[in-house]
This record gives C-alpha cells, sequence and structure tokens, in this order.
C-alpha cells in the first residue's frame, strides 16, 4: 500500500464510520516501533506506521485508523481528544476502534551484558549497566557479588 491509498482508506473509514470527512494529509512512518500511529495537534495530520501496511496486518491496520481519527475528529469538534478522556474513550468504543497498537515484534531488547553471582547462594544478576561490588550485595542472603560474564 503506497501514501495515496491510504490517504483513500483513511478518508473512507472517516466517512463510513464518523460520517465526517478527513481534510489533511496522512503520512507512512517507518521509523516507529512502539505505536501504530500518531495524531498531531498542530497541523492535523496523521502518522501511520509503516510495518502495518502488510496485507497481513489489515484488520489491525483499520483499528489503528480508527483510533487515529478518533483523536483527530474529537480535536477538531473541541471535545476530549486525550486517551484518558470520557469523550474519547466512547467514540473508540462506539467505531470500534483499537485501544492499543497490538506487538508484531519490533520493540528493542535490551541486551544484558553483565552478570554477577552471588558468591554464597550464587544467585545470579543478569545486569545492562555496570554494578559497584563493593556497595552493592545480594538480595536474598547479602553475599558479595562477584563478576562473572562481560560482553562488551
Amino acid at each position: 500500500m503506497n501514501q495515496t491509498e491510504l490517504q483513500k482508506l483513511v478518508e473512507e473509514i472517516s466517512l463510513k464510520y464518523f460520517y465526517l470527512p478527513f481534510r489533511h494529509e496522512v503520512k507512512i512512518n517507518n521509523r516507529m516501533t512502539t505505536t501504530g500511529g500518531r495524531y498531531f495537534l498542530n497541523d492535523h495530520h496523521i502518522d501511520i506506521n509503516g510495518h502495518f501496511l502488510d496485507e497481513k496486518y489489515r484488520s489491525d491496520l483499520v483499528g489503528i485508523i480508527k483510533h487515529e481519527l478518533t483523536h483527530y475528529h474529537l480535536h477538531l469538534a473541541g471535545l476530549g481528544y486525550q486517551h484518558r478522556n470520557r469523550d474519547f474513550k466512547n467514540l473508540l468504543a462506539r467505531v470500534g476502534g483499537s485501544r492499543y497498537t497490538p506487538d508484531i515484534g519490533l520493540r528493542r531488547r535490551q541486551v544484558k551484558n553483565y552478570l554477577y553471582e552471588c558468591e554464597d547462594c550464587h544467585f545470579q544478576y543478569p545486569r545492562v549497566r555496570k554494578v559497584n561490588t563493593r556497595k552493592y550485595r545480594c538480595g536474598r542472603c547479602g553475599g558479595r557479588l562477584k563478576l562473572v560474564r562481560r560482553n562488551k
């Protein structure tokens, strides 16, 4: 799906479910990883995560578009457009939009660079950052920690 097809789809969904036209621009943003879309208050355009444009995510894409259009139409109407507002929750439920973006495996995982082990109970502590072994001790038994592995 390209930019013009996405624009047409958003305009159709807006008319079909909200009975109001969408008069602004939809952009594809391939840099998004944790969100499906974003509505911009200043110029009213909508960004859609490019990873959801694949055919296998079509139902998720429609839910994401409904979610962003809910922000769009409520903001332009001067009503509560934020996630916590009752107006937003009611309209989103009425049109059947997604409350949350499904996880499709784009999130980054933190690499555990350090592995510490208690000298007494041998409990292991994987950590992203280095730990001061003079200051910190085992949380289970109070024993001393020693560095077992460093992955940098």
